[in-house]
């Protein structure tokens, strides 16, 4: 329980550092942002894959099998979408404070009309928005490339 929360904890740090990264250099590439040891090229105009209402489901499911076949935990960085492939990796970013997060897409949701995305509690509580119960979110499809970068490796 305690390393899922340090992993969690490590990919919102992660995230959370890309906004802060300084600019190129007025030698480099106005497109390109320096994040690790790679390149990770960053378009100016790049376009959300959605922006809409999020919520959060907690407690209720903690247990239930999810679409994925895996059972439900409410600290996990997860979410339900209704269209994005199981296993995807998300973005969400938090339109009202600005927090990012990385989750990976385990559910089908949500159920209620006019939301785009369903989070786990842990992802609520990384976004700052679980006491509000939704928040107006932008989500970003993150390539699998990207997110084994990040991933820790297991000794």
């Amino acid at each position: 329980m305690r390393t899922r929360i340090a992993y969690g904890l490590v990919i919102v740090l992660w995230v959370a550092s890309l906004g802060a990264a300084q600019g190129p250099t007025s030698s480099g590439s106005s497109r390109t942002r320096i994040t690790t040891e790679r390149q990770v090229v960053v378009s100016k105009k790049a376009v959300p894959y959605q922006v809409g209402t999020a919520s959060w489901y907690g407690i209720d499911f903690n247990g239930r099998v999810t679409a994925s076949g895996e059972p439900f935990n409410m600290y996990d960085l997860t979410a339900a979408h209704p269209t994005l492939p199981l296993g995807t990796w998300v973005r969400v970013t938090n339109l009202h404070n600005g927090r990012t997060v990385l989750v990976r897409i385990n559910d089908r949701g949500p159920t209620v009309p006019g939301r785009i995305i369903d989070v786990s509690y842990g992802t609520a509580r990384a976004l700052h928005f679980k006491a509000q119960g939704v928040q107006r979110v932008r989500l970003d499809v993150v390539h699998p490339q990207l997110v084994a970068v990040l991933r820790p490796v297991a000794y």
